[in-house]
């Protein structure tokens, strides 16, 4: 195979996924041809791991060695094997001063065990939301400090008003400045994670152990987490419903989501190339 590129980063939301949250049949059919000629596909998602599982296996990840990195890069997955290759998790002694911060507001905390949403709380909308969009289970607790010791968390989300999280996100930030980072991943999210996670540095460790080299990424993404990843790989690919800034950062700006950009751009940089008869 005559081509310079041997792996594929995605984003999910917003960018492999739809509006609806499907994936288009030509965007499949693409990624799956470019697997077919050894070019290895990573799934690169702020989800937690199983809530990216259907989508690993709606591309086949397990047939061609693909791999999933779950939490902006706090996870990383062989999905072939299913060893995980990396993890980095939140210091446990973060994790009650989250608990009690969110209880003190009035708030309900949720984190991922598994294939689970687990929380204290049941039938919360945006906790529901979670569930729905991750396709996991939910599992209520009645001491999420207990349910969550010694399980290596990878980030935790306080969920609340979203007129109220940029307020509490930036006292947060403030507060937990060197143990951990705080972040809105939606309105109604605020995430906890470990410090330093970015889909960059989670796919740099990934190249460092399979071997290849960043020239030989092409990193998709739509949202201000992947813009550390469209900088950092060898082809960034902007969607065409990215922010203006983010479509600065990368190489490259394909069509939306909802119009098959992650295949158009692939057929450009890929297919059509090796179809020319030279």
């Amino acid at each position: 195979m005559n081509c310079p590129y041997k792996l594929i980063a995605l984003d999910l939301d917003g960018t492999l996924v739809r509006s609806d949250q499907c994936i288009s049949q030509r965007t499949v059919d693409t990624l799956i041809r470019v697997q077919e000629m050894g070019v290895k596909v990573a799934v690169a998602s702020g989800r937690p791991t199983f809530g990216t599982a259907h989508v690993a296996d709606a591309l086949h990840l397990e047939e061609f060695d693909g791999y999933v990195m779950s939490y902006n890069g706090g996870e990383i997955y062989d999905w072939r094997t299913k060893v995980r290759l990396h993890a980095q998790t939140l210091d446990e002694e973060v994790i009650p001063y989250i608990y009690m911060y969110a209880r003190e507001h009035g708030m309900p905390i949720m984190t991922y065990i598994g294939k689970e949403v687990v929380s204290e709380v049941e039938g919360n909308e945006y906790i529901q939301y979670s569930v729905m969009r991750n396709r996991m289970n939910f599992r209520k607790v009645d001491d999420f400090l207990e349910a969550v010791q010694g399980t290596g968390i990878v980030k935790c989300i306080i969920a609340g008003d979203p007129t109220l999280l940029p307020a509490l996100e930036a006292e947060m930030q403030e507060t937990l400045k060197g143990k951990a980072g705080a972040f809105r991943s939606e309105p109604f999210f605020l995430e906890i994670v470990p410090m330093g996670i970015d889909k960059a540095k989670g796919l740099s460790i990934l190249l460092d152990k399979i071997g290849m080299k960043r020239e030989e990424l092409i990193a998709f993404g739509d949202g201000y987490n992947d813009t550390p990843m469209l900088q950092f790989a060898g082809m960034g690919v902007a969607m065409g419903n990215a922010a203006e800034e983010i479509k600065k950062a990368a190489d490259m700006v394909t069509w939306s989501n909802n119009d098959d950009g992650v295949a158009i751009a692939l057929e450009n940089l890929i297919l059509r190339p090796l179809d020319k008869p030279y």
